[in-house]
């Protein structure tokens, strides 16, 4: 039984009991939480981390099966998702405003990427804790989201109250629009704005998130579809590839896993005393960047920063030298020959160069000193597929140097105090 705000339980040989502040007694009705001993067992791995790693094609496999309509075509005069959303919470849209914090923060700059770009809506991030204490401007017809994997994250939380309360009472284009998306609708997210996307991503118990990212990057990919279909700002043949590339993902996600486990276990070896580590990104891949840094920096305290490739030459180049690997993510679309060239200014300080590219891209291949190959996909999906390396070589690193990856130092699974 969720506990709200205002109330408190105290425990009893028989049970519980639930009163509010005043000290009168409430009744509650029991839910049963739907999990099993078995979702929350390491099925043979040797941490739950890399369990959920593994577990990632299986997620991405449920979103779809659950939220993409498995007949839509072209001509189809319906649209290709089923998110169950109010029409007046999407239509005549005018600005987005996502509010986050961590990894959820870096999944939401994926999401205004595909906002902007596919359902061109302007799209704004905010981390949650800045956002409480310097709101901007309210705007009309303005959708408000939180993303946080556990529905508790206080600032997030605290900053869709303070939207709520900015906003009640006003009447029109100004009325509060609130949308969550979480892996727990049952959580005080569920219980504060009255519209979810549930992520279903099944229990996460590692600390550093993996399977919960790349669900909430689903939950965007398919919000986009939905406003894109409603606002006809994508036509339906590009639609219909975009569909098609989501249904083709899970697989090439397992083959990843396949193919790259053993080599990144192995690479790892070359990295367990390095110190400093540099991501680089362009586009849609520049928050992923941001997500393999934070990944490193959670679980194997090593000091990493993920940076717009373009950004480099503008003073962080200055860090480099040999012992400062420089992971780069090249996927090829509109910004492959400039995030190549990117890296070459790195090699040119004697950096290691360790690509996220695909296999038989054979200029990617003379200029990295290491490949982290995936399978080619179109770009504005790639997000998906590039992570996966990142998570494995941060995984790698933190286990060859004995750390405690599931519990890493200083960290909680769910931030619930400012």
């Amino acid at each position: 039984m969720p506990l709200e705000n205002g109330e408190l339980a105290r425990l009893t040989p028989t049970g519980v009991e639930v009163y509010d502040f005043e000290g009168h007694r409430l009744r509650k009705t029991p839910r049963t939480l739907n999990w099993n001993p078995v979702m929350v067992e390491k099925q043979g791995f040797k941490h739950y981390m890399l369990k959920e790693i593994y577990e990632q094609p299986g997620v991405v496999r449920t979103c779809l099966e659950d939220y993409l309509r498995a007949d839509w075509e072209v001509n189809s005069p319906f649209s290709p998702v089923q998110l169950n959303l109010d029409a007046s919470l999407l239509d005549n849209l005018q600005h987005v405003q996502i509010v986050a914090c961590g990894t959820s923060w870096h999944a939401s700059l994926v999401g205004k990427y595909l906002l902007e770009q596919v359902a061109q809506v302007p799209t704004s991030v905010q981390y949650a804790s800045e956002f409480r204490y310097a709101p901007p401007p309210l705007l009309p017809n303005t959708l408000t989201i939180g993303v946080t994997q556990s529905g508790e994250t206080a600032d997030t939380l605290a900053a869709l109250e303070m939207e709520l309360k900015r906003r009640q009472g006003l009447e029109g284009a100004f009325e509060p629009r609130l949308l969550g998306i979480t892996n727990r609708p049952e959580s005080s997210l569920g219980h504060l704005v009255p519209h979810i996307i549930d992520t279903r991503a099944g229990i996460e118990i590692g600390v550093a998130a993996t399977k919960t990212f790349v669900a909430q990057l689903m939950a965007f990919y398919l919000l986009t579809l939905e406003l894109a279909w409603r606002r006809q700002s994508c036509d339906r043949p590009r639609l219909m590839e975009l569909v098609t590339g989501l249904r083709q993902l899970p697989a090439q996600m397992e083959q990843i896993l396949e193919s790259q486990e053993r080599y990144i276990e192995a690479l790892s070896h070359d990295f367990a005393e390095t110190q400093d580590f540099i991501f680089l990104g362009r586009g849609i891949n520049f928050p992923i960047a941001l997500e393999g840094a934070l990944k490193l920096k959670e679980i194997s305290y090593i000091h990493a920063e993920g940076y717009p490739a373009g950004e480099m030459k503008h003073g962080p180049i200055a860090l480099l030298d040999a012992k400062v690997p420089v992971v780069t993510i090249a996927m090829p679309g509109s910004v492959f020959e400039k995030v190549l060239s990117n890296a070459q200014e790195a090699r040119a300080r004697d950096a290691r160069l360790i690509g996220v590219t695909p296999l038989d891209e054979a200029e990617a291949q003379h200029t990295f000193d290491n490949l982290l190959p995936v399978p080619e996909v179109d770009e504005l999906l790639s997000p998906i597929l590039t992570v996966m390396p990142l998570q494995l070589l941060a995984y790698h690193i933190a286990a060859r140097r004995g750390l405690d990856v599931d519990q890493p130092r200083n960290l909680a699974k769910s931030v619930t105090v400012e």
